[in-house]
Formats: structure tokens, sequence, C-alpha cells
């Protein structure tokens, strides 16, 4: 199964040997890109940044997405499918991105 934008999945990371939760920002790939998806990490260790976001589900422990922390990775390191954010928390957690990168 592959990752979809607005999923969030465990991914080995390459991070201490940790697999973590990713939020897949990414939009789909076709026949001739690489098989890669770009991805914001989840985290339990706050600071009160105003580019952690957070998002309360049921298949995530408390926590946020830290928009500073994003990575791209092969299709290959996701382990399994979490759940699947609203259009609302994913647009939030997009905006917040945006804004790290300048684009807001």
């Amino acid at each position: 199964m592959t990752p979809i934008r607005g999923e969030v999945w465990m991914f080995d990371c390459e991070m201490a040997e940790k697999v973590r939760p990713v939020l897949i920002l990414s939009v789909p790939f076709g026949n001739t890109d690489r098989a890669v998806v770009t991805v914001v990490f989840h985290t339990t260790a706050l600071r009160g940044s105003p580019f952690e976001v957070n998002v309360s589900v049921p298949f995530l422990q408390r926590g946020a997405f830290v928009c500073q922390s994003i990575a791209t990775y092969p299709t290959a390191r996701a382990v399994r499918r979490l759940g699947r954010l609203s259009n609302a928390d994913f647009a939030n957690v997009e905006s917040v991105v945006f804004r790290w990168l300048g684009k807001q």
C-alpha cells in the first residue's frame, strides 16, 4: 500500500533505529517519478513553538506535528498506516509548513 497525502503512517526514519509517526505531505507520484514521499514528523516532546501543530486524533499520542521537521523518504520505509487527518487538520498543518518555508 502506498502512503497518500493526508494520511499518518509509522515510518522508519533512520533516526537511532526509531520508527515514528509522520504525516504524508506530498502529492501522489507517477510511474516515471521516484517512489518517495515528503513527510512532517510528529512528536510528543513539545517546545511551545509556533511551528508545532497540535492535532487530536485517536491513533496518535498527545503531541504535535513539527512543521520545521520535514523530510523526504522512499515509500519502502513506510511501516504501517495509522489513519487520516481531517481536511481541516491537514490544511492547518500545511499552512504552518508554508509559513515555515516563507510562503505565507
